[in-house]
């Protein structure tokens, strides 16, 4: 399945955001503690998807991409 970035990491909710980009930069800078990193992001994931603030692809999307790091 081909996803687009630039849509479903839009309307993200603040939290989920937050810690996408708090990743994306401990990432970026080789960060010694990406595992708790990579937690909270799954918790607001998780949190989005059960609240009903993002879609199913949006979940699908940012696991693949960011917890299983999957390449397309």
């Amino acid at each position: 399945m081909e996803y687009k970035e630039e849509i479903l990491e839009k309307c993200l909710p603040k939290y989920l955001k937050e810690d996408l980009d708090n990743l994306k930069e401990g990432l970026k800078n080789n960060s010694s503690y990406l595992d708790c990193l990579l937690a909270e992001l799954q918790g607001s994931i998780n949190s989005a998807f059960i609240d009903g603030d993002i879609t199913e692809e949006q979940c699908d999307y940012l696991y693949r991409t960011y917890i299983y790091k999957e390449e397309e």
